[in-house]
Parts: C-alpha cells; sequence; structure tokens
C-alpha cells in the first residue's frame, strides 16, 4: 500500500503544471488511479486549467457586480418590476437565436480564439454601459448594450466549457466540474457584496461597469499563454443546419443529460427570486443596496460551503436521487423566501437556495464532461448554455412580469411551487434519472 500511494505521488508530480493538448487518457488507468485515492485538487495541478479558471473567476466577478448595479440603477431610475425583468429578455434573445450555431462554430474552429473575441465585446459593452450611467443615457441604448453582452455569451459559453475539457485528462472532469462551479460561486459572493458596497459608497453604479471592463479584459490577458490546440473538424462532412441537429439529436438519445438539463431549466425558470431582489431589498426587507448586496451573495455563500464539502469526498454512488432531492429543496428554499419577512430568515432561506443548486450544477456538469464526445462538446455545451441562459433570463422576465401583474411574494412563492411539481413529473417520467448511480459508471454515447 505504501508503494502505491508513493507511485500515484510521483504521477501527480509529473502532471504538475504540464500543458494539456487532449483531453483523452485511459478510463481504467483513471479508475485505478481513483481506487488508490481521492485527490480533491487533481484538477488544480494543471496550469492551462487554473489559467482558465482564474479567468473565468475574474469575468464571473465582475459580471455579478453588474448585476446589482443595473438591477439597482434601473429600478431607482424607474421603480418598475416589468423593466427589470426585461434585462433578461434582451440578454437571452440573441443567446436563442445564436447558441447553436455557435456551438457548431466551437467545434470546428479554435475555441481560445473564440473566448478572446468574445471577451473582447465584453470589454467594449461595459466602456458603453459606463459611458451610459455617466451620462444618464436612454433605457434603449443600455438594452442595447445588453443584447451584444447576449449574443458575446452566446459565443464564450460553447467555447470555455469546450476549451476547459482540453486542459486537463478525462479522469479530472468530476473533480474539474465541482471546481469550476466553485469558482463561478465564489464570485457570486464577493461580486454582488463588492457591487453593492462600492454603489452605497460612491453613491452611483457608473464605477461597476468601468471595473467590470477592465476585469472582462484581464480575462483576455489570462487566456493568451494557455496552450491548446485547434478543435479537430469533423471526419465527415455535414451542412452546416446538420451539424446543428446532431447536437439536439444527440441530448434528445442521452436521457439522462436531458433529465438533468430540464430540471435545472425549469427549476430556475420558475424560481427566479434573483431577479426580485432590488424590490424585496428595498420595498419588503428594507436593507437599501447594501443588504441587496448580501442577499445577492447568499445563495453563492451556501455553495462555496457544499462545494467544498463536495471536493473533499469521493463522487456520488446515487446521483440521480442526489439531484431529484436537491432540485425539491431548491423549491422549497425559494418558497420559505418569499413568504419571510425578516432580513436574516430571507438570508438563510437563500444560503439553503445556493447549497442545494451547487449539487445539481455539480451533477449536471459532470455529466456533461463525462459523457460527451469531444466533437460535439461545442454543440451540447451550446444546447446547455442555451437551456440554463433561457431559464436564467426568461424566468427573470416571468418573475418581473408576474410581479407586476400579482405583487413580487406571489412570484416568488408561486415559482417555489412550480419547481416542486416539476421535479414530481420529472421522476415519474424519466426513470433513467431515478436509476442513476455514479456519474463515471457509463461511457460517453458515441466514442
Amino acid at each position: 500500500m505504501e508503494f502505491s500511494k508513493n507511485k500515484v505521488t510521483h504521477k501527480r508530480e509529473m502532471q504538475e503544471d504540464q500543458p494539456l493538448s487532449s483531453g483523452k487518457t485511459s478510463s481504467s488507468s483513471a479508475q485505478a488511479d481513483m481506487t488508490l485515492t481521492h485527490d480533491p485538487y487533481q484538477a488544480l495541478r494543471f496550469r492551462d486549467f487554473r489559467l482558465l479558471l482564474l479567468g473565468n473567476f475574474i469575468a464571473s466577478l465582475g459580471s455579478e457586480m453588474v448585476t446589482v448595479a443595473l438591477g439597482w440603477e434601473l429600478y431607482e431610475r424607474t421603480s418598475s418590476a416589468l423593466v427589470l425583468g426585461m434585462v433578461g429578455l434582451v440578454q437571452i434573445l440573441p443567446m436563442i437565436a445564436l447558441s447553436l450555431f455557435a456551438g457548431h462554430i466551437a467545434d470546428r474552429f479554435n475555441r481560445k480564439r473564440i473566448l478572446l473575441i468574445a471577451q473582447m465585446l465584453m470589454v467594449l459593452c461595459s466602456l458603453g454601459l459606463t459611458w451610459l450611467s455617466y451620462t444618464h443615457g436612454l433605457l434603449l441604448f443600455i438594452y442595447g448594450c445588453l443584447f451584444i453582452m447576449g449574443a458575446a455569451r452566446a459565443f464564450k459559453g460553447p467555447a470555455s466549457v469546450a476549451l476547459l475539457a482540453q486542459t486537463i485528462p478525462e479522469e479530472a472532469y468530476s473533480n474539474a466540474a465541482t471546481w469550476d462551479s466553485s469558482s463561478w460561486q465564489m464570485a457570486s459572493v464577493l461580486g454582488p457584496a463588492l457591487g453593492g458596497t462600492i454603489i452605497a459608497v460612491l453613491h452611483g453604479s457608473t464605477p461597476v461597469y468601468a471595473l467590470n471592463a477592465g476585469f472582462a479584459l484581464l480575462f483576455v490577458l489570462l487566456l493568451l499563454p494557455i496552450r491548446v490546440g485547434q478543435a479537430k473538424p469533423q471526419t465527415t462532412e455535414t451542412t452546416t443546419l446538420g451539424a446543428l441537429g446532431e447536437g439536439l439529436h444527440f441530448l434528445w438519445q442521452t436521457k439522462i443529460i436531458l433529465a438533468a438539463i430540464t430540471l435545472d431549466l425549469f427549476a430556475v425558470l420558475l424560481g427566479g427570486a434573483a431577479t426580485l431582489l432590488p424590490i424585496f431589498a428595498r420595498d419588503i426587507l428594507h436593507v437599501g443596496p447594501a443588504g441587496l448586496g448580501w442577499l445577492r451573495a447568499a445563495p453563492s455563500i451556501g455553495a462555496i460551503c457544499v462545494i467544498f464539502f463536495l471536493a473533499h469526498r469521493p463522487p456520488f454512488k446515487k446521483a440521480g436521487r442526489a439531484l431529484l432531492w436537491t432540485v425539491a429543496g431548491f423549491g422549497i428554499a425559494t418558497l420559505i423566501f418569499g413568504l419571510s419577512r425578516s432580513f436574516w430568515l430571507s438570508l438563510l432561506a437563500l444560503l439553503l437556495l445556493g447549497g442545494l443548486d451547487s449539487i445539481s450544477v455539480v451533477i449536471r456538469g459532470t455529466l456533461l464532461l463525462t459523457r460527451t464526445p469531444d466533437a460535439m462538446r461545442g454543440r451540447i455545451a451550446a444546447v446547455d448554455s442555451l437551456f440554463t441562459s433561457a431559464s436564467n433570463e426568461l424566468g427573470g422576465f416571468e418573475s418581473g412580469l408576474i410581479a407586476q401583474l400579482f405583487g413580487p411574494i406571489i412570484s416568488v412563492v408561486s415559482g417555489g411551487i412550480g419547481t416542486i411539481l416539476v421535479v414530481l413529473l420529472v421522476a415519474l417520467l424519466l426513470p433513467e434519472l431515478r436509476r442513476l448511480g455514479a456519474l463515471n459508471d457509463s461511457e460517453k454515447a458515441g466514442v
């Protein structure tokens, strides 16, 4: 046993800080290593993964700050829940139109280059928001910047997910999904808190947009040293329309991934409490912009606590049941938040909501990495990005619309109830998910 441990340690030392041009390794070797030890920092031992992880963290930090700044500024200017909901709608429209095409592009061209171009668009749009905030520009122009940001995200999402798989070996996919989710959640903690503090101290959202432009540019600089090859084009010639359809066909045939994405889509679509947080912070809980920042950060604080625990434990043995229970818990936490009149109870509900959601994110992310062929990663990531982004942005619009018509409390409470009902339907209609065991039990389809 002591010899085996030394052998694994030597292998880690040989891998550390080495660039990776291919995400493929022997699955039998991976399973043998897993039986010897569980390394919670396995993915972090690869330099390119660390650079990409840090860049995504910085970009997400700025994006979360902007979310708080936009919500506060627009609600202060208009006092309209519908205006808040429109922020999500404007960003999702270009994603709906472009995501499948963007996934096809990510599978045929250099993923790093696509990500660089998308990030430069984010820099320009952030500078535009800075100017419009400083000059109190028209809402139409603000929505225009958000529309272009949505188009950039349509290409950024598939390229980033597919690029991540090129920076690590296959046996590190589950660990990489955990740390990738942890990075995003950490940004979601610090971003809202930092954004709310800046607004409260400097009495305006303008500095937040300017800082986000700098963060987006820093991500570009971190991408430059990453050394990965160009995505291999498909061996057979297909039309663009046919190539787009292959991603949807693969997803339809892979019921486990379909079920995981469906749960996330409807849970976030119906439980869109985040969009209405400015209303709860100002009119219901009476905690101002600083309190809004903490309310925004609370789900991610809960998520980080859970993800840190997940990183140090072995993979799920009954992942399907875990996913169903956690999404149901997400709906219950949403229901509690909607009924709460106490800031501390609301904060606790959001902590619970984020912790449960993080389990769903890690399971779904691991399934996408382990059960998708490399030649289709861009398209499958595009479909996943389209569904999750649609649920976030359309969920925000749905929450804003219902809040405008019936009030924010009814909007949040009805969403929590709806989420629980969706879990019951998925459990009944897709029994494959109930039977899902360890995430690495079955081979990737199409490989």
